[in-house]
């Protein structure tokens, strides 16, 4: 069976973090990339997760709580254009995920920005180690996300070959705007 676009950034992400490693959320949302990461750093790793919405925050702290995950997460009620201001120019990320848009079953106006996304991914690419990838799960069938889409395609299109593989991932014949993955591999 084909896995869509938020399944498959989940084996990606099983595929490639081991316990004790550093991440990033870069949109927490309703908690579910956030939960899976701290399993997969287990209590020696560390998540850092990132959300504009106090709802996201709490929703997500309860989840942690609920299965015993927050001792290795932090979560930040803060943009994740903010994320250099948080971790360290140095430190190896094992991997950073994004889901962009909104906050589902919330406001839709709230919305992720490209300038904002844009400034999150140049900060965080650096700090990826080598085999490291950073997820980008695109969702934009709402009013502003059309324009996000195509400027996170034309950064991602532009990264030199030599130090990052780029694969887009999507179903290309269903309707109403289906998201698609991007993943950024560092080399």
């Amino acid at each position: 069976m084909i896995e869509n676009a938020l399944r498959f950034s989940h084996t990606l992400l099983k595929n490639t973090i081991s316990p004790g490693d550093i991440v990033v959320d870069a949109t927490i949302g309703n908690g579910d990339d956030t939960v899976l990461l701290a399993k997969l750093v287990g209590p020696y790793g560390k998540v850092y997760g990132f959300d504009v919405q106090e709802k996201a925050i709490q929703q997500t702290t309860e989840k942690l709580l609920y299965t015993s995950l927050l001792p290795q997460v932090e979560l930040y009620h803060q943009g994740h254009e903010t994320v250099g201001d948080i971790l360290e120019a140095n430190i190896p990320l094992a991997g950073a995920i994004f889901n962009l848009g909104y906050l589902p079953k919330s406001d839709k106006s709230i919305i992720t920005k490209s300038h904002t996304t844009l400034k999150a991914i140049e900060t965080l690419l650096p700090m990826l180690r080598k085999g490291a990838l950073l997820i980008v799960v695109v969702y934009y069938g709402h009013q502003g996300g059309e324009e996000e889409k195509e400027a996170v395609l034309d950064f991602a299109s532009h990264l030199p070959q030599k130090e990052y593989s780029v694969l887009r991932y999507g179903f290309i014949n269903q309707q109403n705007s289906p998201p698609f993955l991007l993943a950024i591999e560092k080399r």
